[in-house]
């Protein structure tokens, strides 16, 4: 079964963490909370350029994204590499999705590949999850399942849906373990029930052939119509395939089922 491939994209989000910060820095956080950018700018530039992480980490989010400065891809990574060589895993992690996307730098998998890997070796769960991508498909690395499975489960164990959708492939494809129907369907329940249109559809597909689960078409037509409607294409494409198997009555039958799923936000399905 084919799995959805999403390429590495660039999340920053500003700091929010606890720790006890100076009081230049919470003027900063505070500002950019606000959305008054400038003041954040104002406070935090003193402070990365003393070496502070956060505030440099901080500083390579409003680059990135243009907030209070114009978009400067080039001063993101500056900001960023500077953050990320002290040890911080969600600059590690965006200087991976920079490399990755050829942002102000030039593209480049082997090294985003390597600041993931320091980013996911400090838990960053988005950070395993695009580490498990690049040894599943090779990117930047020797193709390598078994690592691909580690840094996908260590993923998916935090709640990450697109991780848990790849690892429900890779055991329905038995790539670097051995193929387990049952334990695919258990991670693309987990993904497909935080809304993952790929995983409903796998879910779907699942449910059709009678892997892991009892045949059902009238469930195999609500995850498909779930999944399109969600805007897989796959999806689309399953769900016709299914409908030429019903009566009508199972047809409406599957509607009904998939209104109901998407009422209880797709859990309990």
């Amino acid at each position: 079964m084919n799995r959805l491939l999403i390429l590495p994209v660039l999340l920053l989000t500003l700091l929010v963490g606890t720790p006890a910060y100076s009081a230049d820095f919470q003027k900063g956080l505070t500002a950019a909370r606000s959305g008054d950018y400038a003041t954040a700018l104002r406070e935090w530039t003193p402070l990365a350029e003393q070496g502070d992480a956060d505030a440099q980490y901080n500083l390579g989010v409003m680059y990135a994204e243009g907030k209070g400065v114009p978009q400067d891809y080039k001063t993101a990574v500056k900001w960023n590499r500077l953050a990320a060589k002290q040890g911080n895993a969600l600059a590690q992690y965006n200087l991976g999705n920079m490399y990755a996307n050829g942002q102000g730098v030039t593209q480049d998998y082997k090294e985003a590949a390597k600041w993931w890997r320091l980013s996911a070796k400090q838990g960053d769960a988005e950070a395993q999850y695009n580490l498990g991508m690049t040894y599943d498909k090779g990117y930047g690395v020797t193709q390598d399942y078994k690592e691909a499975l580690k840094w996908y489960r260590l993923s998916a164990e935090q709640g990450n849906a697109e991780a848990q959708n790849s690892l429900g492939g890779m055991y329905g494809l038995g790539q670097g373990v051995t193929q387990d129907y049952k334990e695919a369907l258990k991670w693309y329940r987990l993904s497909a029930e935080q809304g993952h249109a790929s995983a409903q559809n796998n879910l779907g597909v699942m449910y059709g052939l009678g892997h892991g689960v009892l045949q059902d078409n009238v469930y195999a037509l609500m995850w498909a119509n779930i999944a399109a409607s969600n805007g897989d294409a796959k999806g689309g494409k399953v769900r016709d395939i299914i409908a030429k198997l019903m009566t009508p009555d199972q047809i409406a039958e599957a509607q009904k089922r998939a209104r109901e799923c998407v009422r209880k936000k797709y859990k309990g399905c």
